[in-house]
């Protein structure tokens, strides 16, 4: 069975102030390039068959300095809609909701184009990845990775459901800017082999 290769967006401003960044277009920081085209010697030494990218401009320029030249780009990789949690950071939601937690507790609502979404709604995108992931993942004969260019919260719901864990589980997996993650299998099942990592 192929590995699925998990890779998180270089820097933003926004990523770097907290701030919740999911339809808003962000460029990368000078150091968010950096930490894309880092992923570079790292990635050179994995034989990847497939990629695929969100639509986000952080995402694609990222799988662009990563080296990847030949990708499809999947909307449903976009990162969690934050509806009206856009650009606001986790201290100023705790000045009215104290105890709000992302992964329990979803966003508030948006505009009619952003209405927010719930970590079940997120979860039902995560399962659509990997439905028709996994016929590339199964071939037992297949060489190369699966490789997902995407983003922070997005990939957490996405490592946890491949994991067979609900939605709400990827508030287990941290996941920095600019860094991998690889999920393979052990006796069958999918088990977490490298995260937060920056050579496998």
């Amino acid at each position: 069975m192929r590995d699925l290769l998990l890779i998180r967006h270089g820097e933003t401003p926004w990523s770097r102030s907290g701030r919740h960044t999911s339809y808003s277009e962000q460029e990368l920081t000078p150091e968010g390039e950096d930490e894309a085209r880092s992923l570079r010697p790292v990635l050179a030494g994995r034989d990847v068959a497939a990629t695929f990218v969100s639509p986000r401009k952080r995402a694609l320029r990222t799988a662009d300095l990563a080296g990847f030249e030949d990708y499809t780009v999947d909307p449903d990789l976009a990162e969690w809609d934050y509806g009206g949690y856009e650009g606001i950071t986790t201290d100023e939601i705790h000045r009215e909701r104290p105890d709000w937690f992302l992964f329990t507790d979803g966003v508030a609502p948006g505009g009619p184009d952003h209405p927010g979404e719930q970590p079940a709604d997120v979860g039902a995108r995560a399962d659509r990845v990997l439905a028709r992931l996994e016929p590339l993942l199964a071939q037992e004969d297949g060489e190369g990775d699966v490789a997902v260019v995407a983003h922070g919260h997005f990939l957490r719901v996405l490592t946890a459901r491949r994991l067979g864990l609900p939605p709400s589980a990827g508030a287990l997996f941290t996941f920095h800017t600019g860094v991998v993650g690889l999920i393979g299998t052990e006796h069958g099942r999918p088990a977490l082999l490298a995260w937060n990592a920056r050579s496998i």
